[in-house]
């Protein structure tokens, strides 16, 4: 659905992306995650056709995003971290011009702006104008437009700022949602746990390069395993490294930690050699792999 190609974008003095190449399946929910001014806001503007590289190649849908971008815009939708909204407008107004501007025919206006005002729950809001709308009430808002032309692609950045807890698990429901329906949506958010909640794909940038991709995060049988030892931790270090399907391991004091991709007999296999090696355990516990998990290891590996 998406394919970037040796993509280069710079400012003054910075390369902003540097040689970035990646695919994103249909359907699919890719969590675009890295520290501040790693390129994501400048990745997606390249994808929605609103800055151009300086080199590479951005195909969505089978267009070329660069020779073609009016036509991009008819298949994706686009919320910018920081977006503008007609502050005298009200709310219905602000989703019927979106309407027209993305080209609905005028006896299907009404049909979609009562969809999307009930997929975002505005329901209540479309008579108040927006400059009287609190900022998790416009984000809403925005989201809406962005997605009233039923696109296939959705690029969200930070779309749950200023959002309340309900307001954000609500979001999440929405994203799932859209995904059913068949949307391909990239969402760049530096909520690790909340991108859980509806995630598939991880796209992982830092200082302008692809440092992981991440795909079907929420099918993957890696675990995380955390190992507790009376004393010694050290010591047992170099036995659990060599177990198979351990993927990586820190030791933390008197706990380790590892990424293991082994199944449950395997767990049983490991914990046994332990204890026949004396090792003094104290607890052995395992959970599913969260982005966190994934994106803090990827921080230690530098």
């Amino acid at each position: 659905m998406i394919t970037v190609r040796n993509l280069v974008y710079e400012y003054p003095g910075k390369k902003a992306l540097k040689d970035v190449s990646f695919s994103i399946p249909e359907g699919s929910v890719t969590a675009l995650v890295g520290p501040n001014g790693a390129g994501k806001t400048t990745l997606l503007r390249c994808l929605a056709a609103i800055d151009e590289p300086f080199s590479g190649q951005i195909e969505i849908a089978g267009i070329d995003v660069t020779a073609e971008p009016r036509r991009v815009h008819r298949v994706l939708g686009y919320l910018s971290d920081f977006f503008g909204l007609y502050e005298d407008l009200t709310v219905k107004q602000c989703l019927t011009f979106a309407a027209w501007l993305h080209a609905i025919p005028d006896d299907q206006v009404d049909r979609q702006v009562d969809k999307v005002a009930g997929q975002l729950e505005l329901h209540p809001w479309l008579a108040n104008k927006v400059k009287n709308l609190s900022r998790g009430w416009r984000q809403r808002l925005g989201i809406a437009q962005a997605i009233i032309h039923e696109p296939k692609i959705v690029l969200l950045d930070e779309p749950a700022a200023g959002l309340d807890p309900e307001a954000r698990i609500s979001i999440s429901q929405l994203f799932r949602d859209l995904q059913r329906q068949g949307m391909t949506i990239v969402v760049s958010s530096h909520i690790l746990a909340e991108l859980e909640d509806y995630c598939t794909d991880m796209l992982v940038l830092r200082d302008g390069a692809i440092v992981e991709h991440r795909e079907n995060t929420t099918q993957q049988q890696a675990m995380s395993l955390r190992i507790i030892f009376a004393k010694d931790a050290e010591r047992y270090h170099p036995i659990i490294n060599a177990f198979a399907g351990i993927a990586s391991s820190t030791l933390e004091g008197d706990v380790i930690r590892a990424r293991f991709t082994g199944d449950a007999d395997q767990q049983q296999e490991l914990l046994k050699k332990l204890i026949a090696e004396g090792a003094p355990i104290k607890g052995f516990d395992s959970s599913a792999e969260r982005l966190q998990d994934i994106y803090l290891s990827l921080g230690k590996k530098d």
